[in-house]
């Protein structure tokens, strides 16, 4: 089997540049005094929301014209001054922009979308009244909102991040900003990896960021810096094509990823090496090769990888016996509740799926046609639609564009992949 799998035609997969890293960049740069270029930034609806929004803050992002680069003038402060901030979908922005904003001087109105309003902040609006915010909210802890802002004090910093390390991430941004040092406790926070990827970037941009003790961190006040950084693939996105390559016997490569990702969810593909995938992680490209088998038979706990679990959960019906994903409770306040989401479509598809408050257990078994809710969420598009290819059945999406808030040409890098795929639109 290995000399035939050595055999195989690698794939170059074009995954576009990582969400996560192009919303810290942006906030980070809009902090510093000067110019700052991001590479290769995501280009998609989350993205261009964050940027626009920080437009309305007063921040100029100028884009190549075949957006190869941002150019970033940064402010080298906080915001001042009276805006209406947009945020559309993107819950970075409402995440990570009301700290900053708080942090400056005058009065900033943030809005969304229906499906944003719906998602929860009031551990963010907590912790920033502690801090020294004035926040007003009407809808009890969830958008629209309004900052009245006259800095913030530092201090210790206590927020509730059982739900998103999301909140944790904005006020550690804003931190620099603070009259004096913040003291922060991380060893409880979900997602961790995040919290290491915002504090990595922090340094690179010139944060004064020290950690006295294991999993607490302190950050000194200061300033930003300008800094020029090329933002890696994204690894959440990747997922998608790894998997397809593990569950179809295709060898795909992915350059710009490798060891030294600050990616968290690079580690996905370690699960991939659990289930039967031969997988090598080099430094500068990650490869995934189907055997041909998905062992499963086993319980994980995804917590710190939770943006995967539903890529694990699209292919847990083609293993070799049943798969327990668990840790992933606070799945349910993201886009959609994927643990619902999850299980109402694999259900549809005739597995059978027993379903916890933060776990999910799937059996194997053959599959039926589908019309699969995306609930407008691209990572239930995406996922089932790796179900789809993987285990030969038609599945039709009820909202196949919903992918673009993150990965806009997501069906046509699946079609030039995998030539077996067949867009999961809903007719």
């Amino acid at each position: 089997m290995t000399t035939q799998l050595s055999r195989l035609r690698p794939l170059t997969a074009r995954i576009p540049g990582s969400k996560s890293i192009t919303a810290r960049a942006l906030l980070l740069a809009a902090a510093a005094r000067g110019t700052s270029t991001l590479w290769a930034p995501l280009i998609s609806h989350d993205t261009l929301a964050f940027k626009a929004a920080l437009g309305d803050l007063g921040v100029a992002v100028e884009n190549s014209p075949s957006d190869q680069y941002w150019d970033v003038t940064g402010i080298g402060r906080a915001p001042v001054g009276t805006a209406k901030v947009w945020c559309a979908d993107a819950g970075t922005a409402a995440r990570f922009l009301p700290p900053f904003s708080a942090a400056g001087e005058g009065t900033f109105t943030f809005d969304g979308s229906e499906q944003l309003r719906a998602r929860p902040l009031s551990p963010l609006l907590k912790a920033m009244t502690a801090l020294g915010a004035h926040v007003e909210t009407p809808s009890a802890g969830r958008l629209p909102l309004t900052v009245r802002a006259a800095g913030l004090e530092g201090g210790t910093l206590r927020v509730d991040s059982s739900m998103s390390s999301q909140f944790l991430s904005g006020l550690l941004m804003a931190a620099p900003l603070m009259r004096r040092p913040v003291r922060a406790d991380l060893r409880d926070s979900v997602s961790r990896p995040y919290l290491d990827m915002t504090l990595s970037l922090m340094r690179r941009f010139g944060a004064d960021v020290k950690e006295p003790d294991n999993g607490v961190v302190e950050v000194h006040p200061g300033s930003y810096r300008p800094t020029a950084l090329v933002i890696e693939p994204d690894a959440s996105t990747a997922s998608y094509v790894f998997a397809a390559a593990a569950a179809t016997e295709h060898k795909v490569t992915l350059p710009g990823l490798g060891v030294h990702s600050l990616q968290g969810d690079l580690r996905f593909v370690e699960v991939l090496s659990r289930l039967g995938a031969l997988v090598e992680v080099s430094e500068g490209s990650v490869t995934v090769t189907g055997t041909g088998r998905l062992r499963g038979g086993f319980t994980i706990d995804m917590g710190d990888i939770s943006d995967t679990f539903m890529t694990l959960a699209a292919l847990a019906p083609l293993a070799d016996a049943p798969l327990t994903i668990r840790g992933v409770a606070h799945a349910r306040l993201k886009e959609s509740d994927r643990i619902a989401a999850v299980t109402h479509n694999l259900r549809a598809c005739g597995i059978e799926v027993d379903e916890t408050q933060d776990a999910v257990t799937i059996h194997p078994g053959p599959l039926r046609p589908a019309r699969i809710a995306c609930y407008r969420d691209h990572r239930i598009a995406m996922a089932f639609s790796v179900l789809g290819l993987a285990g030969r059945v038609r599945l039709t999406l009820d909202d196949p564009s919903c992918v673009a808030k993150t990965f806009p040409g997501f069906h046509q890098e699946m079609a030039r992949l995998f030539t077996e795929y067949i867009t999961p639109e809903f007719r």
